[in-house]
């Protein structure tokens, strides 16, 4: 048992920190020309390819399962992909990578609005604590009263990222549908790389790319290694080694470890960007983390109902960087 404690753990933190990769990576893409949406769409699109035969195999004898998933499947690849991942990069266009990522994981605290409006689950009081500690740590991660100027846009880019976060957390938890883990990431990937295809030739999402080579940590790259890295390390394995590392810890304790993403963000933003927020955004953002952490810690078994964001240990991949 603790040997597979050990490895969960090291899953986890394998998972945060491939995750916590992408908005760096994305950044210096998004710098050489390459807009947002084309930028989604080759991440995304590479990792639903890498995770194409294992998860077609993970069906063998089952995709019955599809007629009654695919809702499930779809609502997954259009708002928790999709529009999450776009969200995220046309952020980390305008605000920094940390700033947005922090935006981001506001979306735990929405689906706390979300179960207390949909199944009448009141907050408790560490909850509402919570909550009120995360919104004060937005007021400083935007600096509302001093002299940092943060782009309100790429904040309210960031809030929608949020929202796809939430949607993460509420569609993965329902386990009604049957569908494994690593199925349901590999048909969302899928459905979300054809919706943002879709997007792009109706017009609606931009698709710009360029083949200038992109600088990270002070090093020349070609366009191509960062498409690589952003679909098979940032996508494909964060999104494997998540799945796995859940099925060991559990979904809460993987749930908290997954928060360790935020400061992989900073540290990679840092190496390979050179960027570091303003210290009030630092003490913003451990606010932010901390209320989430109360929310979390408030969270009970007994109080549990389909969409919440702690599903079965078996049912849940890990809710990181989206």
């Amino acid at each position: 048992m603790r040997s597979r404690t050990l490895v969960g753990l090291a899953l986890a933190v394998l998972s945060a920190m491939t995750f916590g990769t992408s908005g760096s990576v994305a950044k210096g893409l998004l710098d050489t020309g390459w807009s947002p949406g084309a930028a989604v769409t080759w991440r995304v699109g590479v990792a639903a390819l890498v995770l194409l035969v294992p998860g077609a195999l993970m069906m063998r004898g089952r995709w019955h399962l599809l007629r009654r998933g695919w809702v499930s499947m779809a609502l997954f690849g259009l708002l928790a992909v999709a529009a999450c991942q776009l969200s995220y990069f046309m952020a980390v266009e305008r605000i920094s990578v940390a700033v947005a990522l922090l935006l981001e994981y506001l979306g735990i605290i929405l689906v706390v609005g979300w179960l207390w409006l949909r199944h009448g689950q009141r907050p408790r009081p560490l909850t509402v604590i919570g909550a009120a500690v995360a919104v004060a740590g937005l007021v400083f991660v935007l600096d509302v009263f001093g002299a940092v100027q943060v782009d309100m846009i790429g904040v309210l880019w960031g809030l929608c990222a949020a929202v796809g976060l939430a949607v993460y957390f509420v569609v993965s938890a329902d386990d009604s549908t049957g569908l494994p883990p690593l199925v349901l990431a590999t048909g969302g990937l899928t459905i979300g790389t054809l919706a943002l295809i879709a997007a792009g030739l109706a017009g609606i999402v931009p698709m710009t790319i360029a083949t200038t080579d992109i600088t990270l940590a002070g090093a020349n790259l070609p366009w191509w290694v960062a498409i690589l890295l952003l679909g098979v390390v940032a996508a494909a394995i964060a999104y494997a080694t998540g799945i796995a590392a859940t099925r060991r810890l559990g979904s809460k304790l993987g749930s908290f470890v997954g928060l360790t993403e935020v400061m992989f963000s900073f540290v990679w933003a840092w190496v390979l960007l050179g960027q570091m927020p303003a210290a009030i955004q630092l003490l913003g953002g451990a606010l932010i983390l901390t209320g989430v952490v109360l929310v979390k810690l408030d969270e009970r078994p007994a109080d549990l109902q389909p969409g919440e964001p702690q599903p079965r240990v078996e049912e849940h991949p890990e809710p990181v960087g989206v």
